[in-house]
């Protein structure tokens, strides 16, 4: 029997042209992203004008390397592989960076990691709730799909809050028919929760503080609260804790409700104080999705460009990202706010359009070092911010690193999705927290997880990690080289001439362990030795965060 030799593998790896040698040029899709340059260009005029105004001085422009991995991690949620990196460092292309944008929205990854932080938001509940956690998959692959699609993001809003009360059939709205029920079910199909929910993620606005009280730190009154859940009053009837024989308060069809324990019925009114006119066998919610969708809504395309906006950049235009409106919130910049939401808006609610120009305006291409005292504001975006790496992508970004698959026999592959398996683990011990990437702290838990969890110790085994053995019994590859292909792998750069040196020392002599005497160390010591670089590179600041 031949022996499998992993440095095989790897030569297809190192030598091998990646897909992003055959992207599109940006001409060939000049009518899918037409406008988004100039919304770019003009982002940039308005960001210019405000450090200026500020005294403040932007950080110098990202080199290539930095910007691939920031990109990679923003658009695929991990990072970039050997052959990605090397590719794209080569490039000598003057648009390789728009191209790369396009390659990364082209594939694969892009709706998969969107989709994950869009379950996140939308079900958070499935961290704590097995039933949810159970069926979120199927809600997660229903967001894949819309995020491959052509359709904006309006049409994804409107299929959620429309959805049928009998989804799933019975008393409840269920995922049996269709993979939105588990959104209702999650929020036990309360007007409540689900006015508070949607008011918060696609307008901008935090009703929930006004549910039982006038907001204390805002304008809005709990009479406006209660008369926006009306609009889910047809959702009353179907709660788990509602008692059949119970007479039902107003006419959920004609968008009414009872503010609990008052007596008072209001009627179903948008957050601007209008009231539509709902007649017997009109949705009161098919209304609520045509006004928060239209191009001329206030807060709809705000909402999504500033959430959007904090992806890139770890802070939104307003902070917090759902009291845009009612608060004494105001927007760090609000000429580029209102350029993202008119141009968002006009190109259909087009995700990628949005994305194409967040990522080609000169403060998403600056370099996160700091090089003056002016930058360390953040509601400036004078540099990027360091964020931390959600769950998901730091286990996909160590999964690319080290090249680990975990093996799933097809009998267990939908239960592992949903409960188990070394992934689900994983985000176990790195759980979202807090909706700033910029405030994400490591726990005790977390950094031991890192430096000799179950994952890290046979990713950097010699005898288990595949990224590994390659490199080690690569014959083509002198130690310098094998060295700068695990820092390729990890923080997606060559390194320095001073960091090559070091290790290349550091490895030669096995480390710090003895050789023989009068002799080089033995060749499993230098094994071990590049064992250790993988394991410091892995666990470095610069590999677990992005910058």
């Amino acid at each position: 029997m031949k022996r499998f030799r992993p440095w095989a593998a790897l030569l297809g790896v190192l030598l091998l042209g990646s897909p992003l040698s055959a992207a599109a040029p940006r001409g060939e899709q000049a009518d899918r992203y037409r406008g988004a340059d100039d919304l770019a260009a003009r982002i940039d005029r308005l960001m210019e004008q405000a450090w200026k105004k500020a005294d403040v001085t932007p950080a110098r422009p990202a080199d290539d390397a930095e910007w691939m991995r920031r990109v990679y991690l923003d658009l695929a949620g991990r990072i970039p592989s050997v052959t990605e990196a090397r590719n794209f460092l080569a490039d000598r292309r003057p648009d390789k960076r728009a191209r790369l944008v396009e390659s990364l929205l082209a594939e694969v990854r892009y709706p998969t990691h969107f989709a994950s932080a869009w379950r996140g938001l939308l079900l958070p509940e499935a961290d704590t709730n097995l039933q949810i956690r159970i069926q979120g998959p199927n809600f997660e692959r229903w967001l894949r799909e819309w995020l491959a699609s052509e359709r904006g993001y309006d049409w994804m809003v409107r299929e959620l809050i429309t959805v049928s009360p009998n989804a799933g059939g019975g008393r409840t709205v269920a995922a049996g028919s269709s993979p939105l029920g588990i959104f209702y079910i999650a929020k036990e199909n309360k007007p409540e929760e689900l006015a508070a929910t949607a008011s918060r993620l696609f307008l901008g606005v935090n009703l929930g503080c006004a549910q039982c009280h006038n907001h204390p730190f805002a304008s809005w009154k709990r009479e406006q609260f209660w008369s926006f859940a009306a609009f889910f009053s047809t959702f009353q009837d179907r709660r788990r804790d509602a008692n059949p024989r119970e007479p039902q308060r107003g006419r959920p069809e004609l968008g009414e409700l009872a503010i609990p324990g008052t007596g008072k019925m209001v009627k179903a009114t948008y957050l601007d104080g209008k009231k539509p006119p709902i007649e017997r066998g009109t949705e009161p919610r098919q209304l609520l999705a045509d006004w928060m969708t239209a191009t001329d809504n206030p807060y709809f395309a705000r909402a999504a460009v500033n959430r959007m906006w904090a992806h890139f950049f770890g802070n939104g235009l307003v902070e917090p990202l759902d009291e845009m409106v009612g608060t004494e919130s105001i927007p760090s910049h609000p000429a580029v706010l209102d350029a993202l939401a008119r141009g968002f808006a006009e190109h259909n609610y087009d995700m990628r359009w949005l994305i194409r120009a967040i990522t080609a305006t000169k403060a998403y291409q600056l370099s996160s070092a700091k090089s003056h005292a002016s930058q360390d504001n953040p509601k400036q975006f004078a540099r990027m911010p360091l964020r931390g790496l959600t769950g998901g992508q730091l286990f996909d970004s160590l999964a690319q690193a080290t090249g680990f698959r975990e093996e799933v026999p097809p009998d267990r592959r939908r239960a592992l999705l949903a409960l188990g398996g070394v992934r689900n683990e994983f985000l176990t011990k790195f759980p979202a927290g807090t909706d700033r990437s910029t405030d994400v702290q490591t726990s005790i838990l977390q950094a031991l997880t890192l430096m000799n969890g179950r994952m890290m110790t046979a990713a950097t085994s010699v005898r288990q990690s595949e990224m590994l053995m390659a490199v080690i019994d690569a014959p083509f590859l002198d130690i310098p080289a094998k060295i700068e292909t695990l820092y390729l792998a990890t923080l997606s750069r060559k390194p320095t001439s001073r960091e090559l040196t070091r290790l290349t020392q550091y490895v030669q002599k096995g480390g710090d362990r003895k050789g023989g005497v009068g002799g080089p160390p033995p060749p499993d010591n230098r094994a071990e030795a590049l064992a250790d670089v993988f394991w410091a590179l892995l666990n470095s600041a610069e590999f677990v965060l992005n910058h």
